[in-house]
């Protein structure tokens, strides 16, 4: 238990901000995985709209802490060049 009245709102501070990064983590999944089933499933014009969302939520999750920026960087990367094959199509 902690000693201090600090410690104990810190304690409520970081159980809200992991639940905050957790909604986070799960909607760029989601967001995710819908992308590339559009990607596969080749729809590019669909594929489109939903890599500008992931993207979005990349970038977000890479500023707000959540994932790193290389990470994010290189999910974007990759998913651009699935696009990108099904698009020279």
């Amino acid at each position: 238990m902690p000693h201090r009245k600090s410690a104990v709102k810190h304690i409520r501070a970081d159980k809200r901000k992991a639940e905050v990064n957790r909604r986070r983590k799960v909607t760029l999944r989601t967001t995710l995985k819908k992308a590339e089933a559009a990607i596969e499933a080749g729809d590019s014009e669909a594929a489109e709209g939903l890599y500008r969302q992931a993207s979005g939520h990349l970038d977000r999750a890479a500023q707000k802490g959540v994932i790193k920026r290389g990470a994010a960087d290189r999910r974007k990367s990759r998913l651009a060049q699935k696009l990108n094959e099904i698009s020279a199509d």
